[in-house]
């Protein structure tokens, strides 16, 4: 052997035998952990085999909106017996990723951005077992929102209206509600200042700890279409021959011009008194017409929701001389409990084409208590959810008139949200996410 001078040749054995020993482990290595094909193992007789337990998974994922972020990784932690020298997790029986013991345990992430909508299974298998210790199953959907709001039909309404108010919040700790806040509050001079002040802070409470939103509600009175400088209207009414303080005539008979005063009206009455501008907005017996969106979009609103359920109103067929069931059915026809939010056509409410108005239109789909039973909203909801995951993201919308704030109206909405809680993203039950109506412009941003 030719020796170069300065080498150390006991130096190079030693070098030798070190990679000679280094390359027989990683052969070794490779010989224990040949990495798997797309086969999957067999599922486990249960959930974690004993000796095994896995943690950090969810039932629900959601895929993430401009107003929900997205749940995008799924991390989990198995901790195994001692023995154990790699763990695969498999999904939809694919192979996916091998993890190695650190800290104790063998943890995975996985990003589900590009999950498929749906149910899904993973298993998770030690040692190229062809059983599976664990079978983790879970559920990939976009949010349904539910939007709770109420109509403040009247300048005022009860301490005991307010109190099952208080009741419904306190029973439901994730609820927000949108509430569509008469202006004749401020109007209407049989109402004291300290009682309008009452009320203001009532709902300021509830805006600044619950996240409620305050919109805007009208029914015409004349109050408040005078204070508006606007002359008022006795008729049409959607309930009678004519009414004296236009609580009851057909909002869209007034013009467009009229509507705009009439809403910036209220704007700076709301800010007077300490609201914010209010930006989403409920039509009082849902009359609106394609001129009260447009009147809505100049006076800085971003969202209606007078698109209305009409055949829940069922109870106003036939009563003589009132035509609000079929104002509605004749105006808003095609909506019913599935109806989605959409933005109107600039020549048709009902269409959703282009030229688009900048208004999102949330249809009203599950009514309000006065006209539906618990059972019935709940029947409404499952319309809307069915269990599965959602390929598309959904809004339900229900509500009440604090004005007939009964304990049997409480009672019927207290028990729909009884079932709707039962499938809280927040509480990993399902896609359910209570919403404000404004935000939903958020998750269906303007064409």
């Amino acid at each position: 052997m030719r020796v170069t001078p300065g080498i150390d040749l006991d130096a190079v054995r030693r070098m030798r035998r070190y990679l000679f020993v280094l390359a027989a482990l990683v052969a070794c290595d490779s010989a224990e952990e040949p990495l798997p094909d797309d086969e999957s193992p067999a599922d486990p007789a249960k959930d974690d085999l004993p000796g095994y337990k896995v943690t950090g998974q969810h039932a629900w994922y959601l895929a993430g909106d401009a107003l929900t972020a997205g749940q995008d990784h799924l991390e989990l932690s198995a901790a195994t017996p001692a023995a154990t020298h790699y763990v695969d997790l498999f999904m939809d029986g694919k192979y996916v990723k091998r993890a190695h013991r650190a800290a104790g345990v063998f943890k995975f992430s996985i990003d589900l951005k590009t999950t498929a909508i749906g149910a899904h299974k993973v298993l998770l298998a030690a040692d190229g077992s062809h059983t599976a210790f664990s079978s983790v199953r879970f559920q990939r959907s976009y949010p349904l929102y539910v939007a709770v709001s109420n109509d403040w039909d009247t300048s005022d309404h009860g301490d005991d209206k307010l109190e099952r108010q208080d009741r419904l919040h306190a029973g439901h700790p994730h609820l927000v509600i949108t509430h569509f806040v008469g202006p004749y509050t401020f109007t209407d001079t049989t109402v004291a200042p300290t009682r309008v002040q009452y009320l203001v802070d009532w709902l300021k409470k509830y805006r600044d700890t619950a996240g409620d939103e305050i919109g805007l509600h009208v029914h015409p009175y004349c109050n408040f279409v005078t204070a508006a400088g606007v002359t008022c209207r006795t008729s049409p009414s959607f309930a009678k021959a004519s009414d004296a303080t236009g609580y009851t005539v057909v909002l869209s008979s007034y013009t467009q011009a009229e509507l705009e005063k009439m809403f910036l009206k209220a704007a700076s009455l709301f800010q007077a008194h300490g609201l914010a501008r209010p930006t989403s907005f409920r039509a009082g017996g849902w009359t609106a017409q394609l001129h009260v969106i447009k009147a809505l979009g100049t006076a800085g609103h971003v969202a209606d929701s007078s698109g209305c359920n009409w055949a829940r109103l069922e109870e106003w067929q036939n009563v003589a001389g009132a035509q609000l069931y079929q104002w509605n059915q004749a105006n808003w026809g095609p909506i019913d409990e599935t109806s989605q939010p959409y933005y109107p056509s600039t020549t048709d409410i009902l269409a959703d084409a282009a030229p688009h108005l900048p208004v999102l239109e949330v249809p009203d789909n599950g009514a309000l208590v006065d006209y539906v039973t618990a059972a019935e909203m709940i029947a409404m909801f499952k319309k809307n959810f069915a269990g599965a995951a959602l390929p598309e993201v959904r809004v339900y919308s229900i509500g009440y008139h604090p004005v007939d704030f009964s304990e049997e109206f409480f009672n019927r909405i207290d028990g729909a949200l009884t079932e709707i809680d039962k499938h809280l993203a927040a509480d990993d039950r399902g896609p359910v996410i209570y919403a404000r109506v404004s935000d939903l412009t958020k998750v269906f941003p303007k064409p």
